[in-house]
This record gives C-alpha cells, structure tokens and sequence, in this order.
C-alpha cells in the first residue's frame, strides 16, 4: 500500500511539474501531504513536515547566501577586467575567440547561474563571431559545455539539489568529484580547441592579430556600482572563501554568510546601497530557497512515512542482482540525456531518491548516486534541454534555432559527461 501509494506520489509530481499544471513549490508540498494523509499519517503529517525542512535549512541558508556574494562581486565589476583581457588577446583568429568564449562561460558560471553566463558572455562574444561570419552553434555549444561542468559547483542547482533529496552533506556529494570536474573542463576546453580549429581552417582567414572590440558597454547605473580598486581584495575573498569550503574547515553556509557579509560592507559601505544591493539579488535567492523547503516538505514525508523505504523494496524486488551494484555507473551512463526527458526538480527531487533507495538495498551508498547523477543530469544537460528556460535565452541570444543547437551540441555535452564519469570511476568518487 504505502510502496504503491508512493509512485503515485512522484507520478503526480512529474506530471504536474512537466505539464506546468502546478508549480514546483505547490507539487512538492501539496501532493505528498495529501497521499500522506491517505495512507493513515495522520496528524504526523506535521512532524514529517517540520523535520523535512529542518535537514535542508542549512543547504537553503547557504544557497541564499551564495547568490548574494556572487552577485555582489558581479556588481563591483570583478568579473569586467577578466572580460576586457580575454577581449584584447583573441584578436581575429577563430581558434583564440573559440577557447576564449569557454574560458569566459567557465569564469562567469562561477555564480551558478545559466541566465547570468549566457547572458553576458553571449553578448560580448557574438558580434566577433558575427563580424568573421563564423558558425553560431560553436559559440553556442562551447558557452553551453563550460557551463554545464562548471555547474556542477557546490552552490549550483544539480548538486545543491542532489544533496537536498538525500540529505547528504554536499561536500560529501561534491568533493570527491572535483577531480572529475577538473578532467570535464580540460575536455570542454580541448573540444573548443578542436571546434575553433575547424573555424579557422573553413574560414580561411589570415589572422593579422588585431583586436575586435575590447570594451564593454556599461550602463551608469552599472558604472555607479563597478569598485575596480577592490579587484584584487574581491578575488582574494573569493579564492579563501572557496578554499575554506572545499577543505571542510568551516560549513558552506557559515562561509557564504561571512564572505557575503565582508563582500558588501567592503564594497559598498553605505546602509543605502547595502539594502539596494540585497534587494537586487534577493528575488532569485529567495526563489530558489522556496523549492528547496517545499522539497524538505516531500523528502520529509516521502521518508518519514516509510513510503520511500517501501518502494526501495518493491524496485529492489524487480532489479537483476547483477546490476544492482552498478547502480552508480548505470545512472552516469543516461544522466546527461536524461535531463532532455526530466527538469532538475523532477528528477532530484522525484526520481533520485527512489533510485538512491533501491541503490543502497545492493549495498550501494545513496551520495554515490547523487555523485553518478551530477556527471550530466542537468549540469552537461542544463544547455540543452528544453525544460529550462536558461536554454532559451542561450539560443535567442545566439540567434540559432533549439533543434539545430541540440544536434549540434548533444555528442559534445554526452562525451564531457562520460569523460567524468570515467575520472570519478578511476578516482574511486565513483564505485564501478
């Protein structure tokens, strides 16, 4: 009953989720409350809630914070001399312009963020791609495949999401596959390295080394916020705080909070700009932090009520023995193209669990799932999948029909996806 009770559960999430009948928010919390209720819960309903979001309160907290620094430090200009170099050295050469659009998506993206990446390195890549008549899906397939690696970061949405659904610790979820993510983004760069050659020789061109627009146009409101003195102090704070995270001194919410903290009084010390600045950015914060207390809300009752635990077995029940110890591998295989079939709510939040579940039954640990899952389902995947709107944008703004960028794309974003898969197999992140 509660096994059946709890694929009904996630049936209806999806379908709702996919169909745009509800949203993510309403889908998480309502559905599992009222299946809950129909399985005899009761007034526990309440308890499963409450302990739900208390195991994601520090994952949501450092999530809000995250978005907050990062787009304080996109305020204060840190990114616009990085932006401004890779612009004067390209010059006219194709094969430059293309490693330098994926070097500039892997920088930007360190926000997390797709609409932001695609948002500003599109722009300022296009019109050299326009101007030497080069292909736009290179350019739109590079930006794509360094942001899909590069958001595989600790504050990025699969593994923020991954960690989420199994209350796991996402340095526990993320740094045994840093090696991987170092591997897919030599691969994103050999790949850009390979696409630009192929320009150049189509081209033609003779590279006579002079630079194709190497300004920026800023608007005043954003001249107002740019602080180029503090360059060097916004990075050092970058680079500490990220290092402080990745060794595990201090938690990934207490460090986004202080780095945050620092960022803005540092920056802009006037309590007028503070509020401004918080206000800019608190939208998309806050937004992401709903959907991941509504998921406390699911995997507290999903859990709790045992209805998890109860289709663990029933899955278990019908999955060869042989292939239950490859769960992990099995999952990497198909996770880069799954995200064409499932968005990162649906899949983390609905799908990941059951797996996970039916994983550990063949004494497989559920991070190691998490770990296989992140290799491409919607990090590789994100750029090309129809469900996320950051797709859109990337080929409105590369001015590229979404069919024509998916087939152009998709063996590229699989291949990135395989590539770390392999390094985490070899490195043990992954069990074989």
């Amino acid at each position: 009953m509660l096994a059946l009770l709890g694929f009904i559960t996630i049936a209806v999430v999806l379908v709702l989720i996919m169909t745009k009948r509800a949203s993510t928010i309403v889908a998480l919390m309502v559905v599992p409350i009222v299946t809950a209720l129909i399985g005899g819960a009761g007034g526990k309903v309440g308890t499963f809630i409450v302990n739900g979001v208390k195991s994601i309160s520090p994952t949501a907290a450092m999530f809000i914070f995250a978005v907050l620094f990062f787009g304080i430090l996109s305020d204060a200009g840190m990114f616009d001399p990085v932006i401004r170099g890779i612009l004067k050295t390209v010059g006219r050469d194709p094969l430059k312009i293309t490693i330098a659009a994926a070097v500039l998506a892997m920088l930007v993206h360190l926000d997390g963020s797709g609409v932001v990446t695609f948002s500003i390195v599109i722009p300022a890549m296009l019109p050299l791609f326009t101007q030497l008549k080069m292909d736009n899906r290179v350019l739109a397939t590079v930006v794509a495949l360094a942001a899909g690696t590069m958001n595989m970061v600790p504050w990025g949405g699969p593994t923020i999401r991954a960690a989420t659904a199994l209350n796991a610790p996402i340095t526990e979820v993320f740094n045994p596959m840093m090696f991987a993510q170092v591997a897919g983004l030599v691969t994103v760069l050999v790949i850009a390295y390979f696409l630009g050659r192929k320009e150049k020789s189509r081209l033609d061109l003779t590279v006579d080394g002079s630079a194709v627009l190497t300004e920026q146009t800023l608007t005043e409101e954003q001249q107002k916020l740019r602080r180029p003195k503090l360059f060097w102090f916004n990075v050092i704070l970058t680079v500490v705080a990220l290092f402080v995270m990745i060794k595990a001194w201090q938690t990934p919410t207490t460090v986004f909070m202080v780095a945050f903290a620092i960022a803005l009084i540092v920056n802009y010390p006037s309590p007028k700009m503070q509020s401004e600045r918080i206000n800019a950015h608190a939208k998309s914060a806050l937004l992401m932090a709903s959907v991941l207390f509504a998921a406390g809300v699911f995997t507290g009752i999903m859990k709790e009520s045992t209805m998890l635990a109860e289709m663990a077995k029933a899955a278990a029940a019908v999955v060869p023995a042989s292939l239950g110890a490859h769960f992990p591998l099995l999952i990497g295989l198909v996770a880069m193209p799954l995200s064409l079939l499932f968005d990162p709510d649906s899949f983390y939040f609905g799908i990941m669990p059951v797996l996970a579940a039916t994983a550990s039954t063949f004494g497989v640990e559920s991070v190691d799932v998490a770990r296989a899952a992140i290799t491409g389902q919607m990090t590789l995947g994100f750029p090309i999948s129809p469900l996320t709107p950051a797709t859109l944008l990337l080929v409105g703004l590369a001015g590229i029909d979404l069919g024509d960028h998916q087939k152009f794309t998709f063996k590229w974003a699989w291949l990135v996806s395989l590539v770390m898969l392999a390094v985490a197999i070899l490195t043990g992140a992954i069990p074989f």
